[in-house]
């Protein structure tokens, strides 16, 4: 019955004016992220260029929500960035992407991307623990990390392509949430499968059902496998149909999904101009 409804969301027909709204609203939501080995200051500047301008001022599209990088890049991204950038710089902790770490490792990681000018801090779950039945030394691990990000917020990451079942995921997504978790998000990007609609489906759904329960409004954040304009529109249709209009903006939403923007950024010009601009028109994520 989950995966049903969670393909319906696709068959929804969007008119023109909605869809140029909706493609809006993705790119304002979408984190663009490099988390890659070879990873450079100055591709960290160019990234920070981008979600600042996705592209040209007349198309009138918004800056991406944030840029996600790993914590010894975060001062780099602050420095070009500056202060008071729209855009907010989100940073991979706790041992990014397996979570095997000791958790004095990392609190430190934590503490020093924050001190770097991290806004936003994505943790991962020991999926370890959570897979052998330890849920009380996740929540603490993700309790004492809320507390370490201090002013920035946490989005917690639990690795459903590793969490086999979908009871699982919404057993995690609870314990996130009663942790201190301010976002859930899905995956590392590192796993596959990464972002489904039925996983995601589930963890609105825990969204929703903590909101009823204790008027906290938790944000939401599918990452990996999201590719085109019109997977992006389905998610967005799932998220108004579940948890409402309160849930469609960037402070409750993201798409941590870098290949996603130029699909979206060509059906924005194909719905202003009227034909399509190539890939070659648009800067790589």
């Amino acid at each position: 019955m989950l995966e049903e409804r969670a393909a319906s969301f696709g068959k929804r027909s969007i008119k023109s004016s909605a869809k140029l709204a909706g493609l809006k609203m993705v790119v304002a939501m979408c984190d663009l992220t490099t988390l890659e080995g070879k990873d450079t200051p100055g591709k960290v500047a160019y990234l920070c260029r981008k979600a600042l301008q996705p592209m040209a001022a007349k198309y009138d599209v918004p800056s991406c929500a944030a840029v996600c990088v790993y914590p010894n890049l975060v001062k780099y991204a602050r420095k070009f960035l500056g202060h008071n950038s729209p855009v907010q710089i989100a940073s991979v902790a706790t041992g990014f992407p397996s979570g095997q770490y000791p958790l004095p490792t990392k609190l430190n990681e934590v503490r020093r991307a924050v001190a770097d000018g991290a806004n936003e801090i994505d943790m991962v779950i020991d999926r370890g623990a959570f897979l052998a039945g330890d849920h009380a030394r996740v929540f603490d691990e993700i309790a004492s990390v809320k507390a370490a990000c201090g002013p920035a917020h946490l989005k917690v990451i639990l690795e459903t392509g590793e969490l086999v079942t979908y009871d699982n995921v919404r057993l995690a997504s609870e314990i996130a949430m009663q942790a201190g978790a301010d976002f859930i998000k899905t995956s590392t990007g590192k796993v596959a499968p990464a972002a489904t609609m039925p996983v995601t489906l589930v963890m609105l759904e825990a969204i929703r059902d903590y909101f009823f329960a204790t008027g906290l409004r938790i944000g939401m954040k599918p990452a990996g496998g999201i590719r085109t304009s019109k997977q992006a529109l389905a998610y967005l249709v799932m998220v108004k149909e579940t948890l409402g209009d309160d849930w469609l903006n960037p402070q409750l939403f993201r798409f941590g999904a870098s290949t996603l923007v130029n699909d979206v950024l060509m059906q924005i010009a194909r719905q202003a101009d009227g034909n399509y601009q190539g890939p070659d028109y648009f800067s790589l994520p």
